[in-house]
């Protein structure tokens, strides 16, 4: 069997479903091999939109996603999708065309070392250097993928060894020296933590993207029931606990709520589940979470105590650990810390000006989209203010209901990532809440998803701008709005026509909630819709960079 016939033969033995890529010269075998291949391959119309793509499959189902380029540019195209999934902990499998093995080192045409360039972003990267080893690796890949942590793998195919021959045996089971995940806590700190929770007075449990990744949300909902400790999510945690129950306080961070950062920097045991402390959620490291006790769920030992020191480690799979926790744990007594945060849920809620006449605000599109879908729908984002509107104004009530690019902020991730999502859920509604920049990056993806009869709905919240940019622009460096104003755009109603899409612009707040109705009732397209809003509004509350919470600013108040 040719060594494309044995890639092919592996990706049906890994029950692949569907796969994402774009052709060129040294992967012209394996697209050979592809042709009769049972599963789905989305062809794109770039690499860096394949990536997205299959990252957005993974995230929509839990499987791992699976994309293909060649070598050369089309290696490269794939690194900024491949940082994209490393940093959000995404499982993906992204082969690549190489040079003959006699050419590698020689500068040969489209030679590009991508295994030494992806070798920070990957979890794993091989170079196939014998074909009798290309079955092995790539399940190999698959479970380095899928299992601990999970990341991206990349596989570098040498054309010589696509186009080789060899007999194809795949392994039934895989043992790597030295990766042995960890997924059982240990009984003594898991016990440990127990008690510190029932002696809190003020914990807060901070849920991240790990408890969405082990599908530990049965278990986090439980544990809260049983506690009745409030809980705070990451961006990427969105949906892990419903943010319509009364214990939700929503997204912490730069720009979660008021209630979430004060609750948690007000605490004296904060229970961290899945999540990593990043910057964008500790604000000025010295003043987070000054008097409490750290409690730390994570698979990574490499993430505890990396940024935050912890008091009681508990290295496992988050929905195996809070399984035993939930066996032992006792409710600590803490109606008065309820009643507190309560309060400062009621005197600084999430808001906006909405006195606003003509003007569209962007809030205001995201709580008429959360309405009509009745909050049964799939948002993906681009990154910026949109990303941030759409986190904090549609209530997510389930976990891979919001799907973004948290960890590297990627302008472009949105509407490829969309189309991943709409293939891996077809019973879903999926919509790209974007901005006018941000869409731009990646809209050449839009004839995939017209190819497809992808009903995806681009919610594009045009404010002229780009837009995080601006608002930086504005309140940190003198309103200098260098290079940040998109004054020249092209016409997304039109644009969305050429490619054979529905558009529809949007300038009055009236026509948002009937528009996007008739956006819901077209199945067989996707849907670009163009909200002119409000150009200078801002994204609140806000935490400064490398400030703490004490900093944190909130919009003027209401008239």
């Amino acid at each position: 069997m040719k060594g494309a016939e044995i890639i092919v033969e592996s990706l049906k033995a890994e029950n692949v479903e569907c796969m994402f890529g774009y052709p060129g010269g040294v992967v012209i075998p394996i697209f050979h091999a592809l042709h009769n291949a049972p599963f789905k391959f989305i062809l794109t119309r770039h690499e860096q939109g394949a990536v997205h793509a299959a990252d957005g499959y993974a995230r929509a189902s839990g499987r791992v996603g699976v994309a293909i380029a060649t070598s050369g540019p089309g290696a490269t195209n794939c690194v900024t999708g491949i940082a994209t999934a490393h940093l959000d902990s995404v499982p993906l499998v992204v082969f690549t065309g190489q040079v003959r093995r006699e050419q590698i080192g020689n500068d040969a045409f489209q030679e590009v070392d991508i295994t030494g360039v992806t070798r920070p972003i990957t979890k794993h990267n091989y170079l196939v250097q014998d074909i009798a080893d290309l079955a092995r690796i790539i399940k190999e890949a698959f479970f380095i993928a899928s299992t601990g942590r999970p990341g991206p793998v990349l596989i570098d195919v040498p054309v010589d060894i696509s186009n080789g021959e060899y007999k194809f045996s795949y392994p039934e089971k895989v043992s790597i020296k030295g990766y042995k995940p960890v997924y059982e806590g240990h009984p003594n700190q898991i016990k440990k933590a127990c008690e510190l929770i029932e002696n809190a007075r003020r914990p807060v449990i901070y849920a991240g993207g790990g408890v969405v990744i082990s599908g530990a949300t049965k278990e986090l909902r439980e544990f809260v029931k049983k506690t009745q400790i409030p809980a705070t999510t990451t961006l990427l945690g969105l949906g892990v606990y419903p943010e319509t129950d009364p214990l939700s306080l929503e997204m912490l961070g730069m720009h979660g709520t008021y209630y979430a950062n004060h609750a948690v920097n007000e605490s004296d045991l904060l229970i961290a589940i899945g999540a990593r402390f990043d910057d964008r959620v500790t604000g000025k490291i010295a003043e987070f979470i000054p008097s409490a006790r750290v409690i730390h769920i994570d698979i990574d030992p490499a993430s505890v105590s990396k940024n935050v020191p912890v008091d009681i480690p508990i290295v496992g799979d988050c929905r195996l650990v809070l399984a035993e926790m939930n066996k032992i744990i006792k409710a600590p007594s803490i109606d008065e810390w309820r009643a507190t945060i309560d309060t400062m849920k009621r005197e600084h809620p999430l808001t906006y000006d909405s006195n606003n006449g003509d003007r569209i605000m962007p809030q205001f599109v995201v709580e008429e989209i959360y309405r009509e879908t009745k909050g049964d729908a799939i948002i993906c984002t681009e990154e910026g203010q949109n990303q941030m509107w759409a986190a904090q104004f549609y209530k997510y009530t389930e976990p891979r209901t919001f799907i973004s690019s948290g960890g590297l902020g990627t302008m472009g991730y949105g509407f490829p990532a969309a189309i991943g999502a709409q293939l891996a859920r077809p019973d879903k509604r999926v919509i790209d809440i974007a901005g006018d920049g941000s869409i731009q990056m990646n809209i050449q993806e839009l004839i995939v998803a017209v190819q497809h009869r992808l009903p995806i709905i681009i919610a594009i919240l045009n404010n002229g701008f780009l837009g995080m940019v601006r608002q930086w622009q504005q309140l940190f460096y003198e309103k200098r709005y260098s290079h940040t104003c998109l004054e020249c755009a092209p016409d997304f109603v039109k644009l969305a026509e050429a490619y054979g899409a529905a558009g529809f612009r949007i300038e009055k707040s009236e026509d948002v909630a009937p528009t996007i109705r008739k956006a819901l009732d077209i199945t067989d397209r996707p849907i670009v819709l163009d909200f002119r809003v409000s150009r200078e509004e801002n994204v609140y509350p806000m935490v400064p960079p490398g400030q703490s919470f004490k900093q944190i600013m909130m919009p003027e108040p209401l008239a």
